[in-house]
C-alpha cells in the first residue's frame, strides 16, 4: 500500500463513507490534476467525470483561476469581515448581483430583485443563512409571536448543518439526527420515473418525455398550502432545488413544474428560497433555449433568497453566498441598541482568496463562446448516453444540461430496483475507476457531471467506461 494511503487509513475519517468498507481496500490518492484529468500517487491517470463532487467547473489547474489566486496572495490572504471590508469581496458582490438579475423572459408575477450578498463557507451554511433570514424576517414583519413554518420537497437535501438537515427529507441521511431537528413539512417531488401518478408504462427514454399525468404533483402543493392557510398557520417559505434534486438520485423536474409551484407559493404570501448550490453557474444549461447561469430563471422564477456555493469558485476554494431582496435586508436595520443585527457569521466570511477566484470564474463563465461550448458538451453527453438504452440494466437516463444520472435496475420493464445492500452503484463506479473514469453514485444512480472543458472524446470515454463496467459487474 502506498505510504499516503496508509496515512489516510490511519488518520482520516471520510464523509458519507462506511469506513469499514473503506479500510478494507487501498484508496485512490490523488496528487495532481490538469484539465479534466486527475493523477494518483502511483501515476495512473483518470477522467474526473463528476467534477470533484460537482464543484470543478473549468477543470483543474486552469491558468486564469491559478493567476487570480497567486495575484491575491501577493496582496492579502485573509481579512475579517467583522468590522472590515476587502476589495475582492466587494467586487464579487457587485458581480453576483448583476448576474443573478438578468432580464428573465416571461417572468412570474412578484419576482424581486436580489440586491444583498451575505458570504459564508459552503452550501450548508448558505442555506442556514437563508433559513435564519427567512425565520427572523417573518417574525419582524408578522409579529414576534408568529411561529415561522417551512415547506420543502420530499427527497430534499440542503446540507448538514442542523437547520439545513431539518429542511431535508432523505431518511437515509437525516433520520439519525431526528432528535436534534425542528419540524418542517414536505410536498411530493416530481420524480416522473417512479411517480405514483405516472400511468405510462416504461419506455426506453427519459420518463419525463413520455409521462402520463395531470400534474398531480402540483395539486399536492396546492392542497398543502391551502390547508395551512385554513388552519391559520401559513408557511413562511418554500425551499426548493430548481431543475433537479441531486442527492435524491439526480431527479430532474419536468418543464413547467417549478413555474406552476412558484406561482402558487407566491399567491399564498410565502418566500421562495432557491438552493442553487448544485444547479448554479451554468450547470443546467438547456442548450436549446434562452440560458441563464441559474436554473430558477429558465422557469421564469426569481426567488426571494438564493443560496450559492460549489461552483462559485470553480471548485478552488470553500466559499458560499446567500443573496436576498432589499426588503429582507431592511428588516435588520436599526440602532445599535435595538439589537436588530443579523447575529450570524463565519471566520472566513468574504475570504479574499475565495472571492478573487470566484470573480475569475465568473469571467470564464461569461466569456464569449462559453455558453455555446457548454451547450456542445451537453449535446455530446446526450448523444453518448442515448447508446445506453440497449443495456437491460438501465432503467432511466435523466439529463438536464451538464448533469446526468443513469438509474440501474434489475428489470427495466418493471422498474425493479436493485437492493442497496447489493452495492451495485458502488461496484459499477469501482469498475469504472479501473478503466480510468472517476465518479460517485447516488445509490444505484451513476452520476455524470463533467467539467466545462471536457472534450467529445472524453465524454465518449466516460460513457464507454460505464458500458464496460456494467458488463463486468452485471453481465
Amino acid at each position: 500500500m502506498h505510504p499516503l494511503a496508509q496515512l489516510d487509513h490511519q488518520f482520516v475519517w471520510h464523509p458519507f463513507t462506511q469506513m469499514q468498507d473503506w479500510l478494507a481496500e487501498e484508496p485512490i490518492v490523488i496528487v495532481h490534476g490538469k484539465g479534466v484529468e486527475l493523477q494518483d500517487a502511483s501515476g495512473k491517470v483518470y477522467l474526473d467525470a463528476n467534477a470533484s463532487i460537482w464543484t470543478n467547473l473549468h477543470g483543474h489547474q486552469h491558468p486564469v483561476l491559478d493567476r487570480a489566486i497567486r495575484r491575491q496572495l501577493k496582496r492579502v490572504a485573509h481579512v475579517s469581515a467583522l468590522g472590515l471590508a476587502n476589495e475582492p469581496a466587494s467586487l464579487l458582490a457587485s458581480e453576483l448581483v448583476r448576474c443573478v438579475n438578468p432580464e428573465i423572459p416571461e417572468p412570474i408575477h412578484g419576482n424581486p430583485r436580489l440586491d444583498k450578498v451575505f458570504y459564508s463557507d459552503d452550501g450548508s451554511t448558505a442555506l442556514e443563512v437563508a433559513l435564519k433570514l427567512a425565520y427572523e424576517f417573518t417574525r419582524r414583519t408578522h409579529g414576534p409571536t408568529v411561529e415561522p413554518r417551512f415547506l420543502s420537497m420530499d427527497g430534499a437535501y440542503h446540507g448538514d448543518t442542523i437547520g439545513a438537515v431539518s429542511l431535508g427529507h432523505i431518511d437515509l441521511f437525516h433520520a439519525a439526527y431526528k432528535g436534534l431537528l425542528f419540524p418542517t413539512d414536505k410536498v411530493m417531488a416530481p420524480a416522473c420515473y417512479r411517480c405514483p401518478y405516472n400511468r405510462a408504462q416504461p419506455q426506453r427514454a427519459d420518463a419525463r418525455s413520455y409521462r402520463r399525468c395531470q400534474w398531480e404533483c402540483v395539486d399536492t402543493v396546492d392542497q398543502t398550502l391551502e390547508q395551512a392557510r385554513q388552519q391559520g398557520r401559513p408557511y413562511s417559505a418554500f425551499l426548493y432545488e430548481p431543475a433537479v434534486q441531486g442527492a435524491a438520485g439526480i431527479v430532474p423536474q419536468p418543464s413547467g413544474w417549478l413555474r406552476r409551484v412558484a406561482e402558487r407559493v407566491r399567491a399564498h404570501g410565502a418566500l421562495l428560497i432557491a438552493d442553487e448550490v448544485f444547479t448554479g453557474f451554468g450547470r443546467t444549461h438547456p442548450f436549446d433555449q434562452w440560458n441563464s447561469l441559474f436554473a430558477s430563471h429558465t422557469e421564469g422564477v426569481q426567488p426571494d433568497l438564493m443560496a450559492l456555493a460549489k461552483g462559485l469558485t470553480g471548485g478552488y476554494m470553500p466559499l458560499a453566498a446567500t443573496l436576498c431582496r432589499s426588503s429582507i435586508f431592511d428588516a435588520f436595520l436599526g440602532t445599535y441598541d435595538s439589537f436588530k443585527t443579523f447575529f450570524h457569521g463565519h471566520s472566513y466570511t468574504g475570504n479574499p482568496l475565495g472571492c478573487a477566484v470566484a470573480s475569475a470564474s465568473l469571467s470564464l463563465l461569461e466569456a464569449p463562446g462559453a455558453e455555446k461550448r457548454r451547450g456542445h458538451i451537453a449535446k455530446a453527453l446526450a448523444t453518448e448516453l442515448a447508446t445506453l438504452w440497449d443495456c437491460p440494466w438501465v432503467g432511466d437516463i435523466r439529463q438536464i444540461g451538464l448533469i446526468a444520472g443513469v438509474e440501474l435496475v434489475r428489470d427495466w420493464t418493471q422498474r425493479t430496483p436493485f437492493a442497496l445492500s447489493e452495492r451495485v452503484g458502488i461496484r459499477v463506479c469501482q469498475a469504472m475507476a479501473k478503466r480510468g473514469v472517476l465518479t460517485r453514485p447516488v445509490g444505484n444512480v451513476i452520476v455524470f457531471v463533467p467539467p466545462y472543458v471536457t472534450t467529445k472524446r472524453q465524454i465518449q470515454t466516460m460513457v464507454g467506461a460505464l458500458k464496460d463496467a456494467l458488463d463486468e459487474v452485471l453481465g
